[in-house]
This record gives C-alpha cells, sequence and structure tokens, in this order.
C-alpha cells in the first residue's frame, strides 16, 4: 500500500515543478511582450520562493487542525489558481500576483508531501522513499523544459502556465480521492517541548542552507543553461531538451546515490566527489560541442546527492522539535531561492554573457561541501548540556 502511496505523491508533487519551470521557459517572450530584463525575469522566477519565507513556520502547525490531505488539495489548487492568474496577465506585475500565488501552494505542499512519506515510511525505506520523492521536482521541471518551449513557440506564452495550471488541479483530484493516512499514525501532541538546541540550531541551518545553495544554483542552471547553448548556435528548443537531459537523469541518479550513502556512509566523500562533478559540467556547458556530454554528467553525478542533501533535515532534530524544525528549515532554504535568481539575472545584464550566471551556480554548489563538513562537526560535537538531557 505504502508504495502506492508513493507513486500518488509523487504523480501528483511532479506539478510543482512543471509550474514553477513555466517563466523560465518562457522568459524571452515575457521579455519581449512586457518590457522587461533579465533581472526581472529572474525576479519572477525568484517570487516563487517569497510565500515561504513567512508561510513555512504557521504551516507546520495548520496541519493539528487541518488533514495532510486537504492541506495538498488547497496547495495544488493554489498553484492551479497561480499558472490562471499569470497566463491572463495584461502588465508584469500580474504575472507576480499568480507566482506568489503558486509559490504559496508550493510552500503548503512541499511541507505536507515530505510529511505523508515520513508517516507511511518511518522506520521502512525512508531514504529510498524521499529521494524517490524528491526526484518528482526535476520530473516536473524537465517536462517544462520541453514541453513549455514547444507550447510557447506554437501557442503562446499563456499556454504553459493554464497547461500547468490543469496539471495541478488533476493532481488535487487525484490525492482527494486516493490518499489515506496510515492507519498505525499516532495523534498529534501538544506540549511545550518545541524549543531546539543550540546544537540542533546549527544543524538545521547547516542543512537548510546547504539544501538551499544547491536548489539555488540547480535553477540558476535550469534557467540559464539553455542561454549558453544558444550562444554556441543551438536553437531554443534544441538548447532546452540538452540541459532538461541532466534532470531526467538525476531523477535515477537520486536514487542510486542515497541507496549508496544509506548502505555505506561516506556523505561528505559522495558530496564532495558530486560537487565537483556539477562543477566540471557546468565548465563544459560553454565548450563547443560538449553541451551534451555536460548535462549528461550533470544528472548521473552533479545532481545525484538531492536526496542525501534533504536527508540532512531528518537527521537534525529531534522528532518532537520536528515541525517548528522543519519551518525554520524551510524559511532559509526560501530566503535562498528566493535572491539567487535575481542575482543571477542581474549578472546576465550586467555581463551580457550567459556565462556570469552559470558561474554563480558553480560558486553555489561548491558551497555545498564546507556546510556538510560543518554538519558533520556540530553532529560531532554535542553541547554538554545537550548530552544530559539526551544521554
Amino acid at each position: 500500500m505504502r508504495w502506492r502511496i508513493l507513486a500518488l505523491l509523487f504523480l501528483a508533487r511532479i506539478g510543482l515543478g512543471f509550474q514553477f519551470q513555466t517563466v523560465a521557459s518562457v522568459g524571452d517572450d515575457l521579455v519581449v511582450a512586457f518590457g522587461l530584463d533579465y533581472a526581472g525575469i529572474g525576479f519572477l522566477i525568484g517570487l516563487f520562493m517569497a510565500p515561504g519565507l513567512f508561510l513555512a513556520i504557521p504551516a507546520g502547525y495548520w496541519g493539528r487542525y487541518v488533514s495532510d490531505r486537504i492541506m495538498v488539495v488547497i496547495g495544488l489548487g493554489a498553484l492551479a489558481l497561480g499558472g490562471a492568474v499569470s497566463s491572463l496577465a495584461t502588465e508584469s506585475w500580474a504575472i507576480g500576483l499568480g507566482r506568489i500565488f503558486a509559490g504559496a501552494g508550493f510552500l503548503f505542499t512541499t511541507l505536507y508531501f515530505t510529511k505523508m512519506v515520513a508517516d507511511w515510511f518511518e522506520g521502512r525505506e525512508i531514504a529510498t522513499a524521499m529521494s524517490i520523492l524528491v526526484m518528482s521536482w526535476p520530473f516536473g521541471i524537465a517536462m517544462g523544459q520541453v514541453g513549455h518551449a514547444w507550447l510557447a513557440q506554437a501557442y503562446g506564452w499563456q499556454v504553459p502556465f493554464q497547461v500547468a495550471s490543469v496539471y495541478c488541479l488533476l493532481a488535487a483530484l487525484g490525492v482527494f480521492m486516493y490518499y489515506r493516512s496510515p492507519h498505525d499514525l499516532p495523534p498529534v501532541k501538544g506540549g511545550s517541548g518545541t524549543v531546539l538546541t543550540g546544537q540542533e540550531w546549527r544543524l538545521v541551518l547547516c542543512a537548510a542552507a546547504a539544501w538551499g545553495v544547491f536548489n539555488a544554483a540547480y535553477v540558476t542552471y535550469l534557467s540559464f543553461g539553455p542561454k549558453v547553448l544558444e550562444d554556441l548556435g543551438q536553437s531554443a528548443i534544441a538548447a532546452a531538451s540538452i540541459v532538461s537531459i541532466g534532470s531526467w537523469l538525476m531523477i535515477l541518479s537520486g536514487a542510486a546515490c542515497g541507496q549508496v550513502v544509506d548502505r555505506f556512509g561516506g556523505r561528505n566523500v559522495v558530496l564532495t566527489i558530486c560537487m565537483a562533478g556539477a562543477v566540471v559540467s557546468l565548465m563544459l556547458l560553454g565548450v563547443q560541442g560538449a553541451g551534451l556530454g555536460a548535462s549528461v554528467m550533470f544528472g548521473l553525478i552533479g545532481m545525484a546527492p538531492a536526496g542525501v542533501i534533504m536527508a540532512m533535515a531528518g537527521q537534525a532534530m529531534r522528532p518532537q522539535v520536528r515541525a517548528f524544525g522543519m519551518g525554520i528549515f524551510f524559511t532559509v532554504y526560501y530566503a535562498i531561492m528566493l535572491v539567487t535568481p535575481p542575482a543571477a539575472g542581474a549578472i546576465l545584464d550586467a555581463t551580457g554573457n550567459a556565462q556570469g550566471p552559470i558561474a554563480l551556480a558553480m560558486v553555489l554548489f561548491a558551497a555545498v561541501v564546507p556546510l556538510g563538513l560543518a554538519f558533520q562537526y556540530f553532529r560531532s560535537t554535542p553541547l554538554a548540556g545537550v548530552e544530559r538531557k539526551v544521554g
């Protein structure tokens, strides 16, 4: 039963990446239609993450009063509404409004999809299940990279938003009809034990920063990687297709990487190897004729540890403070994701060269390694007060 539930949640969660990718895929059309610069496009991309700054912590507590299933349905509905609002825009601010609606939906669904999988797989293949769930995001993005570019070219920039909204509505219907909570799920208990220790604060912040810069680098690659290939002579659709290969491949490599770390350990060794692979693949992206190989390397090596990085969040805190801690985790994540796309767009405007944002992505990928090392250091050196409490 739990694997059927995971399949349902995976298919539904694809809608998050599919809706997110709309602006990046039709960015050139929006520049023409609304007179935006690429910093403005980056701002619209990052605006998707803005609601998480304010809703992450309260969203974790609203689940005490509303079921997980309804929270996800509401979130998917907000994603659909946001896409519809953006598709009807006659001015750029309306696209931004739609992105805010969609971003609120993204926040709710991200939190509660994760909780649903944790409920079903607690103590049973949870690392593998989480890795599979995380891979639904690049799956949806890859669908958007290919599908949105074609739809925009054939029917106009509005249609990708509308198609993504329809997908989110169908996903909401599927979750509402078929999702069930596990029968042995314990009831939520109140209490005052929701204070993070000093060690837990450090661990959560390290995990959140690692997850944030990793995803910010990935989004920068998705948004500006195609422009690097276009500068080398590729058509827009061909460039989007080549870049999307990495997202398709990471669906498989992510689950495999999680299995390797679960069985053999060596998380930081894996992170170092994979982040080095990510940086090398982005360097190769700008070499004539190397785009396909760079994308394959990026998907197989560079993006493989996504589930491994996400798993750090669960290891950072005790179960009784996890709701509050996850709120902190996602707040930091959303802050990083909000500021990075506009910064990348501003770099492109200033340099006139798509390699500028890609260089920023390289720096962000490289930053994952010291954050992983810091996480291990803080985890291995608990404060004396914490040792007394848990010893």
